[in-house]
């Protein structure tokens, strides 16, 4: 086995093993009992899918995949912000 076979085998366990626990922050993004799991399930979400954009990109050497990862970085940060945003409203809001 080459060293090349050897990280792409590497990267498809990992992209493999990425899917799953996609699935589990997505639940806890939808299912969380506080705003705050969901706040931070949408996070790792965004976290997630940027390494799968990045291991994407080196496994079908595309060069537009990281453009698209900056994006989606971007993305999930404004998503993040405007949800704090509203967490915080709601907070004042219950005073």
């Amino acid at each position: 086995m080459s060293v090349y076979e050897a990280y792409n085998l590497l990267y498809t366990v990992v992209l493999i093993c990425l899917a799953p626990l996609l699935a589990l922050a997505m639940i806890r993004s939808v299912k969380g009992p506080r705003i705050t799991d969901r706040l931070i399930g949408v996070n790792m979400i965004g976290t997630m899918v940027i390494v799968i954009f990045m291991i994407l990109t080196v496994l079908l050497k595309e060069a537009y995949l990281p453009d698209i990862a900056l994006i989606y970085a971007l993305i999930s940060f404004v998503s993040v912000l405007i949800f704090s945003a509203v967490y915080i409203k709601k907070k004042k809001g219950a005073r």
